[in-house]
């Protein structure tokens, strides 16, 4: 009996470090309140900004959206709570979001310690600099002495010292928890030089009073990769939200798209068969706990994953971010879907 009593507050113990377990049933609780409450940035141009009616869109929402197209068949059954990056983890340890799809980090102490899972990848990433053409600098080497805005609660904090640390360069940061706050410092000229993701900060040249008076420096100082998270312990949930990036990837494989999804139902290719759920017998969908329709209703609202890059962050946005490592694998990228059968 004291064996079993210790093992218990053991585990009681193991399970209050970091995030509390998922309820292994969020597929459920989801459908029964009937939408995805979807965790996303404040607002940031691209990934996930409100417009002056309150209506979300970016490269994040286009996610959450997905999800939502996957379980209901319908891209509008979703909710978005707006965090700052300190405020985002508590949301999703708690269950106050039921997916947190807001440009975050995978690391090893949020995929532990935290209680979080991540596994795909959205977005390839690294964190950068920008800075005032007037400063006549060209290297991120030639930054010691300057005082730099950055955002507290993220990896952006540490990279930073670190970078600094190891290349013998002294800095001042500047330090804000939220995003307007940095945004503002860094317009109102109380910090040299602007650090976060690079990908963040072709995001923020675009807000700033004067775009044009700044250039991103070619340095990239991290790996970071971006993807959205769940808490543990909801295997099925975590498929979900996995498969439905993977889907995107597959589907501009295979050149399906948001215009020819329909059409593309009649393709030979037993491949796209099975994966647009018109192939007998499949059970792909219903092993996800979703209809075999849930692929095709994910590409009819968002397009695969190179629309949903271009229309938000690529080239047909106002960002122009090239796809780089966001490629697919046989584009000279290394976004990469494992086979849907």
């Amino acid at each position: 009996m004291a064996r079993r009593i210790l093992t218990a507050l053991f585990g009681a113990a193991v399970m209050g470090i970091g995030a509390q377990a998922a309820s292994a049933a969020t597929l459920d609780d989801v459908k029964a309140k009937g939408f995805v409450q979807c965790g996303v940035n404040t607002g940031l141009a691209g990934f996930a900004a409100p417009d002056a009616s309150g209506n979300w869109s970016g490269f994040d929402v286009d996610y959450c959206k997905a999800i939502a197209a996957a379980v209901f068949g319908d891209a509008t059954k979703v909710k978005y709570t707006p965090t700052s990056a300190k405020e985002r983890f508590p949301a999703l340890q708690s269950g106050e979001v039921d997916v947190l799809a807001r440009n975050t980090t995978w690391t090893i102490n949020r995929d532990t310690a935290l209680g979080f899972n991540f596994r795909p990848v959205n977005y390839y990433d690294g964190q950068g600099f920008m800075v005032r053409k007037s400063l006549n600098v060209k290297s991120a080497l030639e930054l010691s002495g300057a005082a730099v805005c950055v955002q507290t609660g993220t990896t952006t904090e540490l990279n930073l010292a670190d970078y600094f640390k190891t290349n013998n360069l002294q800095y001042n940061p500047v330090v804000f928890e939220k995003l307007e706050e940095v945004n503002a410092a860094y317009d109102a000229g109380r910090c040299d030089v602007y650090t976060t993701d690079q990908s963040g900060l072709y995001s923020l040249r675009l807000t700033l009073s004067k775009p044009d008076d700044h250039m991103i420096l070619p340095e990239i100082i991290s790996k970071e990769p971006l993807g959205p998270a769940v808490r543990q312990g909801d295997d099925q949930w975590f498929d979900i939200v996995t498969w439905v990036h993977y889907a995107l990837i597959q589907a501009e494989e295979f050149g399906v798209t948001q215009a020819n999804v329909e059409e593309m139902k009649k393709s030979p290719n037993p491949d796209v068969q099975r994966f647009l759920g018109v192939e007998a017998d499949s059970k792909i969908g219903t092993d996800l706990g979703l209809t075999n329709e849930w692929a095709v209703n994910v590409i009819k609202a968002v397009g695969n994953y190179g629309e949903v890059f271009d229309r938000n962050i690529g080239a047909g946005s106002p960002l122009k971010i090239e796809r780089g490592l966001n490629a697919l694998w046989n584009k000279g990228g290394i976004q990469y879907a494992p086979p849907v059968r």
